[in-house]
Order: structure tokens, then C-alpha cells, then sequence
């Protein structure tokens, strides 16, 4: 069995999510990606966001909302992700960026268009009240 390492980051605005959607893929993705090596969680989000999304994301005010794991999209049977989530603000405008074709705000009715993983951290947000 293998594990994909990713840290997304968790952008919630009147009940809606904020996902991404790359070049040539078929579902809705949260933004982020995977850790390059001897990176940090925060390092890895910085990054990420910033070449996904233009802009940079306040890690001195990130929190933490939880990690979860799912069969990895795309991959064969076995293959797993798991994804750090963390909350937090930023300065600069939303654009998409690099593989990023389209960003789109996505309420829990939107659920059955995104990720195994993703589909999880939903059901995680509607929990916590942070979905419509």
C-alpha cells in the first residue's frame, strides 16, 4: 500500500468551499498539493497555494481542522491519500493558476463532484456547521 501526502487548505465563505478543478481532471479537488521533501505542513500550504492560486496564504494564523484519509482519485486500488487540512487567511486576489483551469465556491449539495478524500472533509464541514 502507498500514501500520498498532501496539505489543502481550507477556505470556507458563506457556506461554501473553495475548490479547484485542474486541467484535463474529471472532479473538484480543495486546493493544495503534495509535500515536497523536508518541507512543513505550512511550508508545503505556502507554497501550494501560492502557485495554485496567487496568492499567499497567513500561516502565522493557521489552524489546524484535521487529517483525513480516502482511496487516492485516479489511482489503482490500494493507493491512499492523506490530506492535512488547515484553515487560515491571505492577502492578494484569487486567480487561478499553473495546472488550476477553474476555481469554484462549492456547498455540500456539490459533494458527489469532488475527491474520495474530499467528499470526507464535506461531511467533516457540514459537522462543524462550516457547509450549507
Amino acid at each position: 500500500m502507498r500514501e500520498i501526502d498532501k496539505v489543502a487548505w481550507i477556505l470556507v465563505e458563506d457556506g461554501r468551499v473553495l475548490s479547484t478543478r485542474s486541467a484535463g481532471k474529471d472532479v473538484w479537488y480543495l486546493p493544495g498539493g503534495k509535500r515536497e521533501p523536508g518541507e512543513t505542513d505550512l511550508e508545503t500550504l505556502r507554497r501550494e497555494i501560492d502557485e495554485e492560486l496567487s496568492v499567499e496564504v497567513d500561516v502565522s494564523g493557521a489552524v489546524h481542522l484535521g487529517t483525513f484519509t480516502a482511496q487516492a482519485h485516479g489511482h489503482t486500488t490500494g493507493i491512499t491519500v492523506r490530506m492535512t487540512c488547515y484553515r487560515a487567511g491571505y492577502r492578494g486576489q484569487l486567480r487561478p493558476a499553473s495546472e488550476i483551469a477553474e476555481m469554484a465556491w462549492l456547498g455540500y449539495a456539490d459533494r458527489h463532484c469532488t475527491s474520495p478524500v474530499d467528499q470526507i472533509i464535506f461531511d467533516h464541514l457540514l459537522s462543524e456547521g462550516l457547509l450549507a
